[in-house]
């Protein structure tokens, strides 16, 4: 069983438990308040920063002692497989906006992918290889010169071909960024509407079956 809470931006808390000997909490990009957004109130076990910047990168907000990754590579922590794979803020090879890391963590035989702040129009061969087969895509949709739009996104999906998609990185309430609504993307996507969720709980026996349709699950920060 996983639980995804979102807080806003792209920082998501993913628990995981088998209800045996392995359980972690997984916090991703947590934030700043002085983007607008109210300071997410998370612990965690595994902590990933996708790049260093203020509504991406404050550590010092979460609680615990958590296992701290910031970059690409391989690592296995509290029963968690995890793999950092280097990409681009910007669609110009990180001329203009540098790097970000996109993270690949697998636990109760679940594959979750977090494109960061992803820039890129489409990924590369190399990394499609390496994403490989994925469950869960937290993808940015925000664009507006942050990241991908929409309608890039929903490009991307159709390369990586996941089963549920979250959608992170887009306009909210009180937000002093400039976002594309969440409503973009999902026209983009062939929907009209989504219900926000408070959180997504997954087990891998529910996963929607290979050949049916991506399920889009909006939440509520």
């Amino acid at each position: 069983m996983a639980k995804v809470i979102w807080a806003g931006q792209s920082c998501f808390q993913i628990s995981v438990s088998n209800s045996k000997d392995h359980s972690a909490q997984i916090v991703i990009d947590p934030f700043d308040e002085k983007i607008g957004l109210k300071e997410p109130n998370f612990s965690a076990d595994i902590l990933f920063i996708t790049h260093d910047h203020p509504d991406h990168n404050n550590i010092k907000s979460i609680k615990g002692e958590p296992f701290l990754i910031t970059g690409p590579g391989e690592y296995e922590v509290k029963g968690v497989f995890i793999k950092g794979i280097s990409a681009f803020h910007d669609n110009f090879q990180g001329k203009e906006k540098g790097r970000v890391t996109i993270y690949i963590f697998e636990a109760e035989g679940i594959r979750f992918c977090h494109l960061a702040d992803l820039g890129q129009a489409q990924l590369t061969n190399e990394q499609l290889e390496e994403i490989g087969s994925i469950d869960v895509l937290m993808i940015p949709v925000g664009g507006e010169g942050y990241t991908i739009s929409g309608q890039e996104a929903s490009k991307i999906i159709s390369q990586v071909e996941p089963k549920i998609v979250i959608p992170m990185h887009y306009e909210l309430p009180n937000l002093k960024c400039k976002l594309d609504s969440v409503n973009k993307f999902l026209k983009a996507m062939g929907k009209n509407s989504a219900i926000p969720q408070e959180k997504l709980q997954i087990k891998q026996n529910a996963l929607p079956k290979e050949g049916t349709e991506i399920e889009i699950a909006v939440l509520m920060p």
